[in-house]
């Protein structure tokens, strides 16, 4: 059994914990299912530095574990690499990778990473638990988002994305999934998995295109080098889907979504939705031009353009001051240097 204080599992006869030495619950049987072995083999490997409670779920990549820190009591977030890609050599490197990018990162809508360990095919990083769940959460249960919500989120994002940027950070893979909220609701940008960065060399080899397709710009679908730009067509999908509750390109599999990003032009929002602002949809359009020149050029130009919508439209206070922060903390930041 678990041992409801610390967390460490017994076996069920056990009186005691043999890590805490508390007092266990009786059982009347042993228990009919073995514990998890991952879960089990995360809670020896962390040395009782964190306390590993329970999965909170999967990805594509790694198992997601909560934790608290044993000391601290701090609530953590702990994710774990699938064990059959931790045998893959350039899986295994992507994961690390996701962990020094973010490292190099300071920012405060971008989640930071605590630790990092690989103890033989058991690798794993840590991060902070952020109460408010992701945006894809968020579209999970409500579908849409209100324009002026989605309006302030997406900047907060242009504005961490401008950061990474200007440090040589290519993201590569934002979508709702990567956009966490703390208990504010303010937006975090997660998962630099396989960011492409100047100090780094290209893990994958040519033509091969790694993200999610329905994020994808047109060049990253291609399987060409990207840069920032490419990141910010992903946050204009992720905009269209916020607006709309689905986003402008879809298809029975990932060639044809990826076909549709390079040679389909995407319908406005507003001709889809007539509630919705022109300013905004031209905003979104912008960000969904096949070509990067034509695009916003950078994060900070995104965020103002979105800041110039929330400015003329009636944002709550909420909305306007997470966007509003964001960008002055990165004016301020960007001065000092």
């Amino acid at each position: 059994m678990f041992c409801p204080d610390c967390g460490t599992w017994n076996r069920a006869r056990a009186v005691q914990c043999t890590r805490c030495s508390g007092s266990l619950p009786e059982v009347s049987s042993a228990p009919i299912e073995q514990p998890d072995a991952e879960l089990s083999n995360l809670r020896k490997a962390s040395g009782g530095r964190y306390q590993v409670m329970r999965r909170m779920g999967s990805g594509g990549m790694a198992h997601v574990y909560y934790a608290l820190h044993a000391q601290l009591d701090r609530p953590l977030v702990v994710k774990v690499l699938h064990q059959h890609l931790a045998r893959d050599a350039e899986m295994r490197e992507r994961f690390r990778r996701e962990a020094e990018a973010s490292a190099q990162l300071y920012h405060p809508n971008i989640c930071p990473i605590i630790d990092f360990a690989e103890l033989g095919e058991l690798v794993y990083l840590v991060m902070p638990y952020m109460a408010g769940g992701s945006l894809a959460d968020v579209l999970v249960k409500e579908k849409t988002v209100n324009p002026t919500l989605s309006a302030s989120i997406c900047a907060q994002v242009a504005v961490a994305l401008d950061y990474a940027h200007r440090r040589g950070i290519v993201h590569r893979d934002v979508k709702p999934d990567n956009v966490l909220f703390d208990e504010d609701g303010h937006a975090q940008l997660t998962d630099f998995g396989i960011a492409t960065a100047r100090f780094h060399g290209r893990l994958t080899r040519t033509g091969r295109a790694m993200g999610t397709p329905h994020y994808m710009s047109p060049e990253q679908a291609m399987g060409k080098m990207v840069d920032g730009r490419s990141d910010l067509y992903a946050v204009g999908v992720m905009l269209y889907e916020m607006l709309l509750g689905f986003p402008p390109f879809d298809g029975a599999d990932s060639y044809s979504v990826g076909y549709k990003q390079v040679h389909e032009q995407a319908v406005p929002p507003d001709q889809v939705d007539s509630r919705i602002s022109k300013d905004l949809s031209a905003i979104i359009m912008k960000c969904l031009a096949k070509q990067a020149d034509e695009r916003y050029q950078t994060g900070f130009a995104l965020a103002d353009a979105l800041l110039g919508y929330l400015g003329a439209n009636p944002a709550t206070p909420t909305e306007l001051r997470s966007a509003t922060l964001s960008r002055r903390t990165a004016n301020a930041a960007v001065a000092s240097l």
